[in-house]
Order: structure tokens, then C-alpha cells, then sequence
């Protein structure tokens, strides 16, 4: 199953988006929220994002996947959506509030998740 592949990458990146602001924590001694520091939020919104967009994209590529749509389809979905998460997190950590890297991964994502929710929609009819 090919969304098998692009879960386990990303739930290798979630981790690592999850140390990341571990170890912010302990840079910046904040055991809660952000403390009112940038670096902290910005590194709890990185982690945050990425969670509350991957889960229901890995949903609709599974959903395009078990309705017989091209591996290829499936395979192209899978890593849209990885750069995408790569791209955008790199974009939020940086210094510029608003950044190309940020919107290239935000349009990524998007894509993935319009194409998979007409998919999805699709093969419901």
C-alpha cells in the first residue's frame, strides 16, 4: 500500500518536529504554552500545523488510494504533501513573516487535499 510509505515518512518528521520543540523547551525553559518567547512559538506553530494538516491528507490520499486510482496518482499525492510539510516548516522557522518557501508549502498542501477530497467524492458516486 503505497500511503503506507508517505505515513511512515511523515510520522518520521512529526517526531522530529516534536523534538525540535522539546528541545526548545529546554533551551528557552518553558514547560508550558510559549513563555512569551518568538522562538518557542514559532516552534510549537511548526509542530502544531503539521499536525493539524497531515492527518486528514493522509486520510484522502488513503481514500484515493482504495478507490483504484494510478499508484502514480497516489505516489504523486504522497510526496506533494512530504515537500509541502518541508517546504512550509522551513518557511515558518524563518525569519520573514511571510515567505515564499511558506506559501509554496501551504500550496502544496492545499492541492493535496482538494485533489484528494474530489477523489474521495468521486469514487463515492
Amino acid at each position: 500500500m503505497v500511503t503506507s510509505l508517505y505515513a511512515g515518512v511523515l510520522g518520521l518528521l512529526f517526531v522530529g518536529l516534536s523534538v525540535f520543540t522539546i528541545l526548545g523547551r529546554f533551551k528557552h525553559r518553558v514547560s508550558m504554552g510559549d513563555g512569551g518567547n518568538e522562538d518557542m512559538l514559532k516552534r510549537i506553530r511548526l509542530h502544531g500545523n503539521f499536525a493539524e494538516y497531515v492527518p486528514l491528507a493522509l486520510i484522502l490520499i488513503l481514500l484515493t488510494e482504495l478507490g483504484n486510482t494510478s499508484s502514480y496518482v497516489v505516489h504523486a499525492l504522497g510526496a506533494l504533501l512530504v515537500s509541502g510539510r518541508v517546504f512550509h516548516a522551513l518557511g515558518l522557522y524563518n525569519v520573514a513573516p511571510i515567505n515564499k518557501s511558506r506559501q509554496i508549502g501551504m500550496a502544496c498542501t492545499f492541492f493535496v487535499l482538494i485533489i484528494g477530497s474530489i477523489a474521495s467524492i468521486w469514487t463515492y458516486f
